[in-house]
């Protein structure tokens, strides 16, 4: 039976705290490829082992996911008492104490379902955050069932067009729980590294009209299905993908998924297209053709984001422009996962997707009103470190006023730029780390200050601040923070039982502890912004 790698248990040790603490329904952000449906199949395990009355509704929107998600769940535990309800799956079983079942199968069965102790929502992003849709259905139907129902999300994008995270009331989630980083996994080799071309085709979509904070489909089919421009991008894409086996192409819609396909059969490549209306058995046909190498390219549209995985994906080609920095993770993150023939995968961006949200190590999610039309301008917080809007004059996190420019006086943007990994990544190999009490300049505040040492000598410092005796969100964000680092150094015991808020005594207990093998880090104008800290060395795959 696999073992759960390190940071899917950090995960879900994270997730007993937060349950063990707090009423609500938290939602665990992992990145694409890292393992959510291991994840699933412990929390199953765990629960029905520990408790054997319980009973858990696992939802998914689509066959390949209930799939997915039962095969890891019968690889880590084979005796399982699990039932699928799925249409597409041809299996309707709602007899056993675990139950798979797809969204559209169940959502008006609350009745037959009956008593639920738990769900577990795969891509919850996917629930709506107004009280309405077949999720929000079930979920209240079963909660008057059982009102002591709690939900459990997983998703790597926890945001939606139109509305911000989805922890934003009156959504169902109350909170998120994030165990690790997009950057950790590539640099422990989990992942593969995404590699974006700048491309002299670009497809303006200025001009275009918007609809629930997303470009109109007709008008964006209209604006991209232009033959022109699609022998222009396929040339294109073809030329820089050469030697490229297993390639990857978003459409703005069905007709332009059929052009592109066209497009690509008529220079000699071969390629077939998958849409909504393509039948089960031919849309099984092709995947399996296009896994074995028999096809070379596969054109989509809306289709192939979730559900979807084939690790030996080696080029994507972005050929729909949209406001959905959700829709963009996920396209992208078909890439991610570890190849048999290639180092990473090409994101040929003719869209200017990457431009408009930023790397895919620092997605700028949407606001309540939609997402922003332009690429987003940051800047850093001086008291807190904190990322925020670069016109706002007030942190959202610490509550820290920012001077305002002279008149005259342009602020200094910090601009996503076509990286989709993020430029600023770096790491170090840490050899020790100094804790201590630091006096904030801008405010007289005192925060904890923490070195991290490089093992080369030619590397910087990087020092990392922690608001621990700030009030609000910034306060709170750095306990959990300071509390995540002790448990991996092995001081959290001492440093729960110190008697005094006393910083200087905090800094003494952290520098008994033991430091990270490894940190990642960002640069945030001057200040440096820790991404993550590694403990131990890489695992064997899952």
């Amino acid at each position: 039976m696999p073992q759960l790698r390190d940071y899917q248990q950090r995960a879900i040790d994270q997730l007993y705290e937060w349950l063990r603490n707090n009423d609500g329904n938290p939602c665990i952000v992992m990145p694409t490829g890292s393992g959510k449906s291991h994840i699933i199949a412990q929390l199953c395990k765990d629960a029905l082992q520990n408790w054997p009355e319980t009973k858990i509704l696992m939802l998914s929107h689509v066959k390949e996911l209930i799939a997915q998600d039962a095969s890891k769940l019968r690889e880590h535990w084979p005796n399982a008492p699990l039932g699928i309800f799925s249409a597409g799956l041809r299996q309707r079983n709602l007899s056993e104490p675990i139950t798979f079942a797809g969204i559209q199968s169940v959502r008006n069965r609350a009745e037959q379902i009956g008593h639920i102790d738990l769900i577990i929502c795969d891509e919850s992003h996917l629930i709506s955050h107004k009280d309405q849709g077949g999720y929000r259905k079930l979920i209240d139907a079963l909660t008057k069932i059982n009102p002591a129902l709690r939900v459990i999300g997983l998703t790597a994008t926890p945001y939606r067009l139109g509305h911000g995270y989805i922890t934003e009331k009156p959504a169902i989630f109350d909170d998120l729980i994030e165990p690790v980083s997009i950057e950790e996994l590539v640099g422990r080799g989990f992942l593969s590294p995404l590699r974006s071309k700048v491309t002299e085709l670009k497809i303006n979509a200025n001009g275009l009209h918007k609809r629930g904070g997303e470009y109109i489909p007709a008008e964006l089919q209209k604006l991209v299905d232009d033959d022109r421009m699609t022998f222009a991008a396929v040339s294109e894409a073809l030329k820089i993908g050469e030697g490229r086996k297993a390639m990857l192409f978003f459409c703005a819609g069905v007709a332009h998924a059929h052009s592109v396909r066209d497009a690509l059969d008529a220079v000699g490549v071969v390629a077939e297209c998958i849409t909504g209306a393509t039948p089960r058995a031919e849309r099984d046909r092709i995947l399996k053709d296009y896994k074995a190498g028999k096809i070379r390219a596969l054109t989509n549209a809306n289709v192939l984001t979730t559900g979807f995985d084939y690790p030996d994906i080696d080029m994507i080609v972005m050929l729909r422009p949209t406001l959905s920095p959700g829709l963009y993770v996920q396209m992208a993150g078909r890439g991610m996962r570890l190849k048999s023939q290639a180092k990473d995968c090409i994101v040929l961006d003719f869209a200017g997707v990457v431009a408009r949200h930023g790397p895919i190590t620092d997605i700028t999610p949407p606001s309540k009103a939609g997402s922003s039309t332009s690429e987003a301008p940051t800047k850093t917080c001086p008291e807190c470190q904190e990322i925020m809007h670069a016109r706002k004059t007030v942190c959202p996190a610490c509550g820290f006023v920012c001077e305002k420019p002279e008149q005259g006086q342009k602020e200094t943007l910090q601009l996503h730029d076509d990286d989709i990994m993020g430029k600023a990544q770096r790491f170090i190999d840490v050899i020790d780390w100094q804790w201590s009490e630091y006096t904030s300049k801008a405010s007289g505040k005192k925060l904890l200050l923490v070195r991290y040492y490089s093992k080369i000598m030619s590397d910087p410092v990087v020092m990392e601040y922690l608001t621990v005796l700030h009030g609000g969100y910034a306060g709170q964000k750095a306990l959990r923070t300071i509390l995540e680092i002790a448990a991996q150094a092995g001081v959290v015991e001492k440093l729960q039982n110190q008697k005094t808020e006393s910083l200087i005594e905090s800094a003494d207990i952290m520098n008994r502890g033991e430091p990270p093998k490894k940190i990642f880090f960002k640069m945030d104008g001057k200040y440096h912004r820790v991404t993550s800290r590694i403990w131990q060395d890489a695992e064997s795959e899952n």
